[in-house]
């Protein structure tokens, strides 16, 4: 090992450290008024405790609060190591799991015979703000293994024993201390508990999670919390959490009288006319959009062979999302094991592989609006968003390598243009890289990186990195929304595959006449159906566009003796292509004006015998004061052109 290491800054002057220096030591270095700002540093990229010895040479940067990456991983890793500590502290027999950060927070695992409950959430946010205030000093050691399972075993702490057997040999065994409170932790973390902003954070809720999420595992009692740098960022999050409550699309769909889900189908969807109105009108629409682009539609089959599977690759890699159909066949002497298809890449590869294929048929892209089915945990499903049977708007291109660049450009427009007609303007893109399990060598993982990365630059767009994320077959993009209130879904993907064509044989003849193997682009441009339909009705708190709504017009009568004209307004509306319907209860108006505002209907139409008399309707839109009078005629026309969708206006 070298006796003196050279570290590089961010403004490119490197300079000569003795092996062994801190990133503490560093800093001072540089300046004493930096050293007491340092919450951490970063070495060629990786995140890393200022008590760290470092013995390598690279680049390296020091965090302070500032920099939002690492203050906020460092302080609500903290956090989850402080509210632990509370947890001991005020129920000693408490035994502790596992607390990473999470999205806005962080959550830890706790095995306890009493439930927790919100009274005790508030006990434990006190003895978390006494912690902070003591301002205890974090310190680390590394521990050999046999030392630290006899410190676990003589505490009676039985999970982070399992956890140290989980380890992987050569990765040190970091002990963490804040305060006389310990913890076995991969780091980093802040230096004292008094640098935690003890006005910016808050426990939202406790669930149960199965320890390491498998079912046959003991049932824990998980805590939530979320923190940021200061109270401010705090007090806007729980702003946004109110309004997520309200927009909630479990709520809005009773509301709105959209579906419905129950036991007796775990995570599966029973939709309601006005849900499937919505439903088929999307289909409809993305059915349109895809033709134009150039696709053809297909369809496969619902339940398929393992054989298939198994070439595929997804009995070795999937088989756990799997639902397994088994099927005694005719004089068969052993059952037929089949599954339903949890995507359609492979059947697609069949429609591929019928007649010969030439370089001259080639991009072809092939879609289906595919029903697939995935196991999920039944603690993961969540409405509509996470569900075991869904609908994917689902392509696959087949190409030449020599046409990755040109076919990624084509769709991320095409993306692009869908979810501007949908209501949103801009996205993010991730560049989901090789997974730990995948198939296929490195080598062309390599090249199938290598392609998507070039393809994405050329379409003019610099994606975030995101490790070890993409499929088993190859790397994808993740294409990212940010909704009406600031949160993020993950929508769209495209991926590049070298290795589903190689495994199920497809080729065509190339212009040399010999046979080649076709790239095959996996793509979906709003993923689920299902998903996004909850996005949208969360996008839009309900109140869809008019052409996507549900129920565009609702003519309601203001006295009896309208009634006939209502019926008749609304046959004149449907005729012209819009989804109306008649309200002639013995009702009084402001009380269907609500009670259809409630359920999100755009346009109320209210009719009294002052419309009738001069064939007009009282025009009433959802969330705006008042009404107008205008002539019926007008008034469809200006419905029905706002009522057309996006690519037929």
């Amino acid at each position: 090992m070298a006796d003196q290491i050279s570290l590089t800054f961010p403004d490119g002057n490197a300079r000569d450290y003795p092996a062994g220096v801190t990133a503490a030591e560093v800093a001072e270095s540089i300046a004493p008024s930096l050293a007491k700002r340092a919450i951490s540093a970063s070495l060629d990229g990786r995140h890393i405790d200022l008590a760290w010895p470092i013995e390598t040479g690279g680049a390296i940067a020091i965090n302070t609060m500032k920099d939002d990456g690492p203050a906020l991983e460092l302080i609500r890793h903290d956090f989850a190591h402080v509210m632990a500590r509370a947890v001991q502290a005020l129920w000693p027999d408490t035994k502790v799991t596992i607390g990473p950060v999470r999205d806005q927070g962080w959550f830890y695992d706790f095995d306890r015979t009493e439930p927790f409950t919100p009274e005790d959430l508030g006990s434990i946010e006190a003895e978390m703000k006494r912690i902070i205030a003591a301002r205890d000093d974090v310190r680390t050691e590394v521990w050999d293994r046999d030392r630290a399972v006899a410190y676990y075993e003589q505490r009676g702490e039985p999970f982070k024993v399992e956890l140290i057997d989980r380890i992987p040999g050569d990765e040190p065994l970091r002990m963490y201390w804040h305060g006389d409170w310990q913890d076995l932790c991969r780091g980093p973390h802040l230096q004292s508990t008094g640098q935690l902003p003890a006005d910016a954070f808050k426990l939202t809720h406790v669930a149960g999670a199965y320890w390491l999420g498998d079912a046959s595992r003991p049932m824990l009692q998980r805590i939530y919390g979320v923190a940021f740098r200061n109270r401010d960022d705090l007090k806007a999050h729980l702003t946004m959490l109110e309004e997520a409550a309200k927009r909630d699309h479990r709520k809005l769909g009773r509301e709105m009288d959209l579906f419905h889900m129950q036991e007796e189908a775990p995570g599966q969807v029973f939709w309601h006319p006005n849900g499937w109105a919505i439903y088929t009108t999307l289909q409809d629409y993305m059915r349109r959009r895809q033709r134009a682009g150039g696709y053809v539609e297909v369809n496969t089959p619902q339940v398929v062979n393992r054989k298939l599977w198994e070439e595929s690759g997804h009995w070795e890699n999937y088989q756990h999302h799997m639902f397994i159909v088994e099927v005694d066949e005719e004089h068969a002497k052993q059952k037929t094991i089949n599954a339903l298809k949890p995507m359609n890449c492979p059947c697609h590869v069949q429609i591929f592989n019928v007649g010969l294929k030439s370089y001259r048929d080639l991009p072809l892209r092939m879609a289906e609006f595919g029903s697939c089915n995935r196991y999920e945990p039944s603690g993961a499903l969540h409405g509509i968003m996470r569900v075991r049977g869904f609908t994917q708007d689902d392509a696959h291109i087949f190409c030449t390598e020599d046409q990755i660049e040109a076919e990624t450009k084509r769709f991320i427009e095409f993306l692009s243009a869908v979810y501007r007609d949908l209501g949103f303007e801009s996205f993010r893109v991730k560049f989901a890289t090789r997974p730990e399990e995948r198939a296929g060598s490195d080598e062309v993982w390599d090249k199938a990186e290598s392609a998507l990365m070039s393809a994405t630059r050329a379409a003019g767009i610099e994606p975030e990195v995101n490790p070890g994320e993409g499929a088993f077959y190859g790397p994808k993009l993740e294409f990212v929304l940010t909704d009406a209130i600031g949160r993020d879904w993950q929508c769209g993907t495209h991926q590049v595959d070298f290795v589903l064509p190689e495994r199920l044989d497809a080729s065509y003849i190339g212009e040399d006449g010999a046979k080649h193997r076709p790239v095959m682009l996996h793509r979906a441009t709003l993923g689920s159906f299902e998903r996004f339909i909850g996005i949208l009705i969360e996008n839009f708190a309900g109140k869809l566009p008019l052409w996507l709504a549900p129920r565009q017009v609702v003519v309601a009568s203001i006295v009896s003796d309208a009634d006939d004209y209502v019926h008749k307004v609304v046959a004149a509306l449907q005729q012209a292509g819009l989804r109306a319907e008649a309200d002639t209860r013995n009702e009084k108006i402001n009380y269907k004006v609500r009670e259809h505002s409630v359920g999100k209907v755009p346009v109320i139409l209210a009719i009294g015998m002052k419309e009738v008399e001069n064939r007009s309707v009282s025009m009433r839109r959802l969330d705006r004061q008042g009404s107008e009078t205008i002539d019926l005629d007008t008034a469809i026309s200006q419905l029905s052109a706002e009522a057309l969708p996006p690519d037929l206006r």
